[in-house]
């Protein structure tokens, strides 16, 4: 990626409040408490023309040995090599703060254009006690009062940062991009598994239960295909989540990444089984019309495998999950790495299914001899007769069968259909939707 630029600062300054207006739309979660940003989260900006790519990151905490903490100041450091330009965040209303003193010295280390942000800048008495920050002694910057809240300020500031962008950049490089949702509950490897395929250490990983709190976009290539990896919060229970917290928040991100994905592919934890939480979220999923792989996770814990354990686990899975009988279950180890790339295979293979377009002469040809071998029951004396099928133009695979009485058409005759349907063109890992249509 070119142009882009990295908030950081302390935490409890404002980054993710700044971050959200520079993109123009909530995509980090905010909150008066301190660590509600973890991870690295990226979005688009544009001003006079040129686009840009924002990092927001959590809050810099140096000697602490707090785990979260550790993990964020990696993550700091990695936006700070990512960046072209680094947004130095301080709070106006409380002067140079120690950790701004602390952080100063690692910032000062970057070769990068350094901007020092004022933030809370909302009068023009704050306005004014933004000099004082010129003592931290970031190079020879000007500093810049703003005000997140209000967009105060983020003009001036904003011309600064593109001057230093030698191309305009692109509006939209993520559009047509195939999207790869990593949803599950909590805890059951989500991020470690998108860490193995990055090969770094893209997401924080703890035993704690909820760290990923923000839904994390990733570009990635394997297979000679380019997507979109989205790492998301886990998914508790509804009765478990209070709609004054930050997990309610994340709920939400997580929910409209099943909503923007093509494909979602679903984490369960070997160890606990498929629970009533795993089962609504693959519904989740099915409802929304999006194609679906589900991974079993720490497969590696699971002792004294037998020649039939996996495959008595699977029929568990299936069992629980019907009529939902389409998904690939895939048995993987994110600490182990074992068989990660081929359920990262399996995704891109469920992605094609889903796009999978059928020539009319094809579907007639195999599935009206089908019909005619087992013909719809007829209904009140009338009998049934299907004339001909087609796929229609639609992202999810939909097919529509014109007949003489479609009003009369069941469930269980939709059933069949959808089966032969799978039977002779795949769809391995898709919803596929069937009409009946007056002909």
């Amino acid at each position: 990626m070119s142009n882009i630029v990295a908030i950081v600062g302390r935490p409890n300054v404002g980054k993710s409040t700044l971050f959200n207006r520079l993109v123009g739309e909530r995509k980090a979660i905010m909150d008066d408490q301190s660590g509600v940003t973890r991870d690295r989260h990226y979005g688009r900006a544009e001003w006079i023309g040129k686009y840009f790519t924002v990092i927001d990151t959590g809050g810099y905490v140096s000697g602490s040995e707090d785990v979260f903490e550790e993990a964020i100041r990696e993550q700091v450091q990695l936006a700070m090599e990512e960046a072209n330009v680094i947004l130095f965040m301080v709070d106006v209303t409380e002067g140079i703060h120690p950790l701004d003193e602390e952080f100063a010295r690692v910032v000062r280390k970057s070769k990068k254009p350094v901007y020092v942000i004022a933030n809370k800048a909302d009068t023009s008495e704050r306005v004014h006690w933004a000099g004082s920050f010129y003592a931290l002694g970031i190079g020879d910057s000007e500093i810049f009062p703003v005000s997140s809240q209000s967009g105060a300020g983020t003009g001036e500031l904003l011309d600064a940062v593109v001057s230093h962008f030698e191309e305009e950049g692109e509006e939209f490089p993520d559009q047509g991009v195939p999207r790869i949702a990593i949803v599950g509950r909590p805890n059951v490897g989500k991020s470690s598994l998108v860490n193995v395929l990055l090969g770094t250490d893209r997401n924080i990983v703890t035993d704690v239960a909820g760290t990923t709190r923000d839904s994390i976009d990733t570009r990635y290539k394997a297979f000679g295909k380019e997507f979109i990896l989205t790492d998301t919060a886990g998914l508790r229970r509804k009765a478990k989540v209070r709609e004054d917290n930050i997990e309610f928040y994340s709920t939400l991100r997580t929910i409209k990444a099943i909503e923007d994905a093509d494909v979602c592919i679903i984490m369960l934890d070997a160890t606990r089984g498929i629970e009533a939480q795993d089962a609504s979220i693959i519904g989740l999923a099915e409802r929304n019309r999006k194609g679906m792989v589900i991974l079993v996770n720490k497969w590696d814990l699971i002792e004294n495998k037998e020649t039939n354990t996996a495959r008595d686990f699977e029929r568990a899975i299936r069992e629980r999950i019907a009529p939902i009988d389409y998904t690939p279950i895939i048995f993987i180890s994110a600490h182990t790495k074992q068989r990660v790339f081929q359920a990262v295979e399996m995704a891109i293979q469920v992605y094609n299914n889903r796009s999978h377009k059928i020539p009319t002469s094809q579907v007639n040809d195999k599935l009206l001899p089908e019909i005619d071998k087992f013909q719809p029951p007829a209904k009140k004396g009338r009998y049934i007769k299907i004339k001909y099928a087609m796929q229609l133009p639609t992202h999810t695979p939909s097919f529509a069968f014109f007949c003489n009485l479609p009003q009369y058409l069941d469930k269980s005759y939709e059933r069949f259909l959808e089966n032969q349907i799978r039977k002779h063109f795949g769809f391995e890992g898709v919803p596929i939707n069937v009409f009946f249509r007056k002909k």
